[in-house]
């Protein structure tokens, strides 16, 4: 089987390497979405479980072209849909249309309706669908003129990873999180420091990396529920997931992060709970003016506000300068900050030494990484 590993713009490559180390078969990094890769149910679900840059881990049923709507219905209705949906199967449909003949995803969404039932009255002898059992959302992708027909194996984007309830100010998605800890340089045997660290997606996500926990250890999959799907053997990698975490946590951690707003804190102190590391992380209420590291150096990793994203550019600016600083009172630590100011260096002091593009959720950003 062919699935797609899907990703954010920027985390494409780094899931790619994920899924070779995983040992997945015909591994492709896709100009843009992620990933593809081959294997069966049992390899979808270890993705799932350990991928920290993906999005969704999809089912590829089909590829074709597809230029008018007869050739849209005529396509979908070719899948044998039988083999993976029962008859009491829900089939929501997601549409997405780029640069095709077809850029209409409500109409591309009943077309490909309609040529799903139809296949399935036949399969079945029904003339009609309650749709009450396990569902099955099937993605429609429409690409020059190229379309892609998957089914969801997540269910909840694997960001959810599950310890985090409560939302600060300025929340990080865990995805990206694990992409600007994997792509900072920080090893787990070195020191880290967050010091604005939120409601602690960062310390948590670079946790998980030094103690050999997968994200998706503590939630459940939409994939688990497909009945032909055998929920033993998932039961096992879940397991030897769980196994290599306790491992794990037996490493000494060299973490911590403060901010000046009490309440993420507290936030910060209730994921850290729920994700199974409380008091593995230090954490404190502090300005970042009174922050001072000292010992063996390792590295600073920072969201901090920006301007666009919390309508303060102000106070943005001042931030960069404060981070500056601290990089300058910290001898021998490297600082890595992720922030969509424009001016960020010049306020900082000096040029990033690498730079990457992300987008937090619809805001362009920049990855700046001093040396």
């Amino acid at each position: 089987m062919k699935w797609i590993a899907s990703a954010a713009f920027g985390m494409e490559g780094m899931t790619g390497r994920d899924l070779k180390h995983l040992g997945m078969q015909n591994v492709r990094v896709m100009d843009a979405g992620g990933a593809e890769f081959e294997g069966g149910f049992e390899d979808a679900f270890r993705a799932s479980l350990w991928l920290r840059t993906c999005d969704r881990i999809l089912l590829v049923m089909d590829r074709f072209e597809a230029r008018s709507y007869e050739e849209l219905f005529q396509g979908v209705k070719a899948i044998p849909w039988e083999t993976l949906l029962p008859e009491d199967a829900a089939f929501p449909i997601r549409a997405k249309c780029v640069k095709s003949q077809l850029m209409s995803p409500s109409d591309v969404q009943k077309i490909a309706k309609r040529a799903m039932v139809e296949r399935l009255k036949v399969a079945y002898g029904a003339d009609w669908f309650d749709e009450t059992g396990v569902t099955f959302q099937v993605d429609v992708s429409i690409r020059n003129d190229e379309v892609t027909v998957s089914v969801d194996a997540s269910g909840e984007p694997l960001s959810k990873r599950g310890y985090r309830t409560w939302n600060g100010e300025a929340p990080l998605r865990e995805t990206l999180a694990a992409a600007l800890i994997l792509q900072s340089g920080w090893h787990p045997w070195q020191p880290l420091y967050d010091p604005c660290c939120g409601t602690g997606t960062l310390l948590i996500e670079a946790a998980f990396i030094a103690l050999d926990r997968a994200p998706g250890l503590t939630r459940r999959f939409a994939m688990e529920l497909w009945p032909s799907v055998d929920y033993e053997k998932l039961i096992v990698l879940r397991e030897e997931a769980e196994a290599r975490f306790e491992k794990g946590r037996q490493r000494a951690l060299n973490i911590a992060g403060s901010d000046i707003n009490p309440e993420a804190i507290e936030l910060a102190q209730r994921h850290l709970r729920q994700a199974g590391l409380q008091g593995r992380i230090a954490l404190s209420v502090k300005d970042m003016r009174d922050v001072t590291l000292t010992g063996e150096p390792g590295v600073i990793v920072a969201n901090p506000p920006y301007g666009e994203r919390l309508d303060n550019l102000r106070a943005a600016h001042a931030v960069a300068r404060q981070l500056g600083a601290l990089q300058r009172r910290c001898p021998g630590w490297k600082l890595c900050a992720f922030s969509a100011d424009a001016g960020f260096e010049r306020e900082y002091g000096r040029r990033a030494t690498r730079r990457r593009r992300y987008y937090n959720g619809r805001i362009e950003c920049e990855y700046r990484i001093f040396e």
